[in-house]
C-alpha cells in the first residue's frame, strides 16, 4: 500500500493538488507553477491540520 494517495488535483502548468497521509489520515496541499513546488499541511481555520480518517 502506497503512504499517500492524491485526492484532489487541478491545473497542467500551474497545478493544486490534495495529497492523504494514509497511515496518519493528514491531509496535505501540493502547489507546482513552472519549477518551483511546495506541499505542506492542510489546516483548519483555527491552525490544527486537516485529518480525514
Amino acid at each position: 500500500m502506497e503512504r499517500f494517495k492524491k485526492v484532489y488535483s487541478q491545473g497542467v502548468v500551474v497545478v493544486m493538488e490534495i495529497w492523504v497521509d494514509t497511515e496518519t489520515g493528514v491531509n496535505y496541499v501540493f502547489h507546482r507553477d513552472s519549477n518551483a513546488s511546495g506541499f505542506t499541511p492542510l489546516l483548519d481555520k483555527e491552525g490544527k491540520p486537516i485529518i480525514t480518517l
